[in-house]
């Protein structure tokens, strides 16, 4: 078998019809099948199967994927090390990061990083947290940084870097801004403005509601914090927000904030990165350089 076998079964198993993964790989759809038919001839195996629309991969190439995308991710890697020290090249170091992380918190640490590593061409994806850590397994980034509860990952490491706890937030107009501290009686029949479904906010959110006995009987779903904080500044709900997402609004007084009453944080900023004896040494870089900053 060759790399171009693999990384066609990679583009079908991830949903790919031949002209897209053609497309893709810049070759042409005969040449994706034959690479396919020659992958299932060294194989012995069958791996994938016609419907309506497109291939499916097969019960046995989705148990083969896993092993595919590290094939293909640790040769990318090799190839792109062996230009950086044939070319003098920068290295690409992929990276995820939950929302609330990448607003809030990571900026001043990749300023300080490519400054001490320019050579290192920082690309990241921002996407709930779940999701990245979905593309971690998957071989399409090298580390993430995302907000998690305490709660341990299969085949990853996690690194708790720093607390960011839920605050209750509200307008500076809004009855609760009188309130020193509130209680959950006082929240009976108010507005939640919530994160989507999905998110470690919402899901978090809704765990301490159920425990403190509060139902949203009156919600409004928005999918951004940005969004979020200006409707609450609209007075149009109260919300349930990372203290480090409003830290500046609460500086300048345009929003309000108090603890949730009966709330006992579990929420963290991770570093997370697989569990493997052949990181790459940006990826070590990267790490130790986090690390050596919280910690440090």
């Amino acid at each position: 078998m060759n790399i171009q076998q693999l990384k066609v079964l990679q583009e079908i198993g991830g949903g790919k019809t031949l002209a897209e993964t053609a497309e893709k790989l810049g070759l042409k759809q005969p040449t994706v099948s034959f690479h396919l038919h020659k992958l299932e001839e060294e194989l012995g195996l069958t791996l994938t199967r016609k419907t309506a629309r497109k291939l499916r991969p097969t019960e046995a190439a989705t148990d083969l994927l896993p092993y595919v995308r590290r094939i293909v991710a640790l040769t990318a890697e090799m190839e792109e090390r062996a230009a950086e020290h044939r070319d003098g090249t920068s290295v690409k170091l992929r990276l995820g990061a939950s929302y609330t992380p990448a607003t809030y918190f990571m900026p001043p640490y990749f300023a300080g990083f490519q400054k001490l590593y320019p050579q290192i061409q920082l690309q990241l994806s921002v996407k709930k947290a779940e999701a990245v850590l979905t593309m971690l397994r998957g071989y399409e980034i090298e580390a993430a940084i995302v907000s998690l509860p305490e709660s341990r990952e299969d085949d990853l490491t996690v690194v708790p870097l720093v607390t960011d706890e839920l605050m209750l937030v509200f307008s500076p107009n809004h009855s609760l801004a009188s309130k020193e501290q509130v209680q959950v009686e006082d929240l009976r029949g108010e507005t939640f403005l919530l994160h989507e479904p999905g998110s470690t906010s919402r899901r978090l959110t809704e765990e301490w509601a159920e425990q403190a006995g509060l139902h949203f009987d009156f919600s409004m779903e928005l999918g951004a914090i940005e969004t979020m904080k200006e409707a609450v500044k609209c007075n149009i709900g109260i919300a349930v927000l990372p203290r480090r997402s409003v830290a500046r609004e609460i500086l300048t007084g345009e929003l309000r904030q108090l603890e949730l009453p009966g709330y006992v944080n579990r929420r963290r900023i991770c570093l997370v990165y697989r569990e493997e004896k052949t990181l790459s040494a940006a990826v070590r870089k990267f790490n130790q350089y986090m690390t050596s900053q919280v910690f440090g």
